[in-house]
């Protein structure tokens, strides 16, 4: 049976109906050819083309002939042979053109035709006639310049001779129209011009998505049949389609409460679809809207519509939250690249917002400033290659772009040498060439299928440049700058709208003592705008630049003050502005610090000695009551705490024992978690090679010298002693003599070794290394599972509440560097890795699968409340857990495991995906309010990421944009404890103690080989 769209086009123009010319449209928009045509062009073409198919080895013209008709390729596949001399027996094939590939244009001019194409196999055209192909020329020029432009270039046969690429090029530059990454070359364009959003980023959709589109439709006509309905719009009727806005209403009304959140979110995963032609606008001209726009199914726009059989409803009803929680994954990655693909001069300020907000989590970006990123936001082009081995350009190759790898890889090439290395996701290159003005020094050439990039054009990168040093303010002293000042505007939306708005200098670098004076004279007097972070970010990371024997002496500097010119009631104004702004940046300081400023030596030196001047000054100046009332508190604060504290030196802290990281006790009182500080005594074994050993007790900051000194006397072992980690594997860790506070930093099983230099080798791990050797399932599978949820939360919360805000800066830059404890912080990461092995030991201890499945079901119920308690950090572990090969090897235990757990589980996979520096995670959190308990291994590798990815000093000044960027992760932490942690307990149980003891004291197998031996013994490989 001949198809429809044939049948239409079998008819002359003049007699087609506009219903054929839909028929004809909704085929040939999908044909690569045409994917950058305008729809009104488009609709030209449906008018004047005719339907031609040839078997193979047919010859479609030959060198010379006068050409007649314009071509297309629909399907099947030709061969091009070219001959120097016109002799059709010494012709030489040169390419092979594929689906997609439009030629013939040589008919604008009369001009002979420059090659003999032959069809390879049996093969679909689109032909427009000479006559017709003029006509639409002339009334379409300028949409056609761009995508045709004919020309005749003088060859040779040693021309041919050579790459096979440069033969493609040739060709396609003559007669030949490259319209698809699919077709004949391989030779990416770069600075080329995205592919307009409305159309797939691929030629076939993946396996994943064509089978989702399939669930979604036969969902659709199965519970609402309505939806996809012949619709009319201006006389015009559109077959088989639905409208945007009620695809985002159907797909929350489908879903979990839980699962879709915004409207927002559900236009993302639609988009997805969108994005690999699983679901297209009718006319090819819009991304997905949440609007009264006409979209279709891809088999419905093809003319393939099927009715879903009684199987094909039973495995849609199977199957649809599973296809729900993929798209919710890919949804907001989608909306990204859609908005990417948006023409710049077109994106909201809402598009740059979010853009800007992808562009800081982007290691190659991480150096640059804010007004930067920003205005990257506002140029960066989406582009995307669908073929491994094309090449993006050429070594030599003149500049025109920067790129930065969005996802995939590529290789960078060198002649002589071949790949020099490999770049990754988040990696640049190109922008040499551009700062340089130089030629490419190396080849880039896809490594894989379906890379994506972002893209900075020359006159762009450029523009940024200047606009940058326009709106950087630089003082000097002596010569050198002392502060570089950022102008950027206080409102961002009506900058970007282009309306009026009030400007602001941000501090960008400066010297220390620089940045705080600028800090006492703009930041302390004026009214506080709440997005002007740099008191606070200033307060929070002084330690790195400024610590506070520095910043005391500074401050008492400013204090004293005094203006040598100027009238007597201008010195008197100083002086006052002067000390006030002192005192009240003191005061910022101790609400910002909390309790590391009071506990800070120095700190109290200065408050003492500034106290004393304020009291004197106070007699003679009133106006300084005020602030000496708050200093007045804050130093009888710090003797009040001194005095209700006489045993603080004191507390003991079991850090090595059986029981011991659980909490720390204070001599007298109940079990309680506080603080660790460095003065508190810290009591712990040290081994030796036989496993005798000796208690130790030293303060928490001790060194391992001193351990290592303290431990020989009492073992009376030799010389040249050094401390070592043995870990339960055996593995051994030599540690270094400046180490401090080590004990928090073992691992979990982990045990302190003393031993000479020379017999490392002999240390062995303790047996009580190995973990437990039975399950605590009979004991565990008896406790209620939202009370287990409930007491991991009140523990994780005591752990994240000890925390101090600069214990992460301490673990960032090294303890080392400034001598401090970072023990709280440690011991909630500790706990992290203790909850994730207790999953993974107590499923791999359990023989009985039947008893391993109920054990699955209660440790996904556990995650479940954790996530409802806001508990992240647990939730986390226990999915992670889960999630662990020894785990997630378990096929016979998993296979048991009912369907309503496996989609549970698969929710909890989605909001841990990692793609995207853990976007979905982030997405989610930024819904929650405080108080919460986030994931700290995730805001530990920000600070690392922000640490690493950009330098501290440069040209002798403090990278303040650095500094912002650690504050800003610090600032989540405060947020998630801004509130007190309330929450309603479980119905009481009559075993809350004891599932309070069993949560606190969890025992583990930390061998991650031996936890993989025990599972393939509960169930062998098949």
């Amino acid at each position: 049976m001949v198809a429809e769209w044939i049948v239409c086009l079998d008819k002359r123009p003049y007699d087609r109906t506009g219903e054929d010319l839909d028929i004809i449209y909704s085929r040939l928009k999908g044909v690569k050819a045409f994917e950058k045509f305008h729809p009104s062009l488009m609709r030209q073409i449906c008018y004047y083309g005719y339907y031609e198919d040839l078997e193979a080895g047919v010859t479609l013209y030959r060198q010379g002939n006068i050409g007649t008709n314009w071509y297309a390729v629909l399907s099947g596949a030709l061969e091009v042979y070219f001959s120097e001399t016109g002799n059709q027996k010494e012709s030489l094939s040169i390419c092979t053109l594929g689906v997609g590939t439009a030629f013939g244009e040589s008919v604008l001019d009369d001009s002979p035709r420059n090659a003999t194409v032959v069809t390879c196999e049996y093969s679909e055209l689109l032909r427009i006639e000479q006559k017709d192909f003029k006509i639409l020329w002339d009334n379409n020029k300028q949409l056609m310049e761009g995508l045709l432009t004919p020309c005749t270039l003088p060859i040779s046969i040693s021309d041919l001779s050579g790459d096979r690429d440069t033969n493609i090029h040739w060709i396609a530059g003559q007669n030949i129209t490259r319209m698809s990454s699919q077709n004949t070359s391989r030779k990416g364009k770069e600075g080329s011009n995205p592919i307009h959003p409305a159309l797939p980023l691929v030629q076939t959709p993946s396996d994943k998505l064509a089978r989702a589109g399939s669930i979604l439709r036969t969902s659709i006509l199965t519970r609402s049949p309505t939806l996809i309905r012949d619709r009319k719009l201006h006389l015009r009727t559109y077959r088989r389609c639905l409208v945007g806005s009620e695809m985002v209403d159907w797909l929350i009304q489908q879903s979990p409460i839980s699962l879709i959140h915004s409207r927002t979110q559900a236009v993302g995963m639609w988009q997805s679809l969108l994005e690999e032609g699983v679901v297209v606008h009718v006319c090819w001209e819009h991304p997905f809207r949440d609007r009264e726009l006409f979209y279709r199914f891809r088999e419905d726009d093809e003319g393939n519509s099927t009715i879903p059989t009684t199987e094909d409803k039973r495995e849609a009803d199977e199957e649809f939250q599973e296809v729900l929680l993929m798209l919710v994954q890919m949804g907001p990655d989608a909306m990204m690249r859609m908005i990417l693909r948006t023409p710049p001069l077109e994106r909201s300020p809402d598009d740059l917002e979010i853009i800007y907000e992808e562009l800081l989590h982007i290691k190659a970006l991480a150096h640059l400033s804010t007004m930067v990123k920003r205005e990257l936001a506002s140029v960066l082009v989406f582009e995307s290659h669908q073929n491994a081995g094309t090449v993006l350009f050429n070594q030599g190759d003149d500049g025109k772009s920067w790129y930065i790898i969005l996802h995939g890889s590529v290789n960078v090439e060198i002649y002589g040498k071949g790949v020099v290395c490999t770049l990754h996701e988040g990696d640049d290159f190109g922008k040499l060439a551009l700062v340089n003005d130089s030629p490419r020094a190396a080849s880039i050439i896809l490594r894989e299928d379906n890379c994506q990039f972002l893209r900075v054009d020359k006159d762009d990168f450029n523009r940024i440049l200047r606009d940058v040093e326009a709106n950087t303010v630089r003082l000097k002293e002596h010569g050198r700058d002392v502060l570089v000042l950022e102008k950027i505007p206080t409102n961002r939306l009506k900058a970007a709208e282009g309306k009026p708005t009030h400007y602001k200098y941000s501090v960008m670098a400066g010297t220390p003592e620089k940045m705080l004076e600028h800090l006492l004279e703009t930041r302390i007097d004026s009214h506080q705008d709440e997005t002007d972070t740099f008191l606070e970010d200033f307060l929070l990371t002084h330690i790195v630049f400024m610590p506070s024997n520095q910043l005391c002496p500074a401050l008492m500097e400013h204090y004293h003050s005094l203006m040598v010119l100027g009238t007597e009631q201008e010195k008197h104004d100083y002086m006052m502005n002067n000390k006030q702004r002192v005192l009240k940046l003191v005061w910022h300081w101790s609400v910002v610090a909390g309790h590391a400023f009071k506990e800070d030596a120095t700190i109290m030196a200065f408050l003492e000695t500034l106290y004393a001047a304020v009291e004197e000054d106070s007699k003679a100046y009133p106006l300084l009551l005020v602030e000496l009332s708050n200093v007045e508190r804050i130093v009888q604060f710090r003797e009040t705490n001194v005095k209700a504290s006489p045993s603080r030196g004191k507390t003991r802290h079991f850090m090595n024992s059986h029981h011991g990281n659980d909490y720390c006790a204070s001599e007298g009182r109940a079990p309680m978690r506080k603080p660790i500080k460095a003065s508190h005594e810290n009591i712990f074994k040290v081994y030796c090679a036989d496993h005798t050993y000796t208690t130790v007790r030293v303060p928490m900051d001790s060194t391992c010298s001193h351990i290592i000194h303290i431990a020989s006397d009492k073992l009376c072992v030799g010389d040249d002693l050094v401390l070592c980690e043995v870990k339960s594997t055996g593995e051994r860790i030599v540690l270094k003599e400046s180490d401090i506070c080590v004990t928090s930093n073992l691992s979990l099983n982990g045990k302190l070794f003393i031993s000479s230099r020379d017999h490392i080798d002999a240390l062995v791990s303790l047996p009580e290394q190995a973990g437990p050797k039975t399950s605590s399932i009979a004991t565990f599978e008896l406790m209620s599972s939202k009370e287990v949820a409930f007491q991991l939360t009140l523990f994780d919360w005591e752990l994240f509440n000890c925390i101090h805000e600069y214990e992460l800066v301490y673990h960032t830059f090294g303890r080392h560097r400034f001598g401090r404890i970072t023990a709280n912080l440690d011991m909630f990461i500790r706990r992290f890795n203790e909850v994730q092995f207790w999953v993974v030991s107590e499923m791999c201890l359990t023989p009985s699968i039947n008893k391993r499945v109920l054990l699955l079901k209660k440790f996904i119920k556990i995650a479940a409340y954790c996530k409802d308690y806001q508990n992240m950090h647990s939730f986390f572990a226990i999915v992670m857990g889960l999630s662990n090969i020894a785990v997630s090897r378990l096929s016979q235990t998993w296979e048991k495991l009912p369907s309503k757990f496996r989609k549970m589980y698969a929710d909890f996979e989605t909001t841990m995906d990692p793609s995207r520096n853990h976007r979905v995670y982030r997405l989610a959190v930024a819904k929650l309010e405080s108080p919460l308990i986030p994931f700290m291994p995730l805001l530990t590798k920000d600070m690392t990421f922000a640490h690493e990815g950009n330098k501290t000093f440069f040209d002798g000044l403090i990278n303040f944009e650095k500094m912002h960027m650690i504050a800003s992760t610090i600032r989540v932490i405060k947020y998630c404890r801004s509130e007190p942690f309330i929450c309603e307990a479980p119905q009481p149980v009559k075993n809350v103690m004891e599932i309070q003891h069993f949560i606190r004291s969890l025992k583990v197998i930390d061998n991650q080989r031996m936890l993989t031996q025990m599972s393939h013994k509960l169930e062998p490989r098949r």
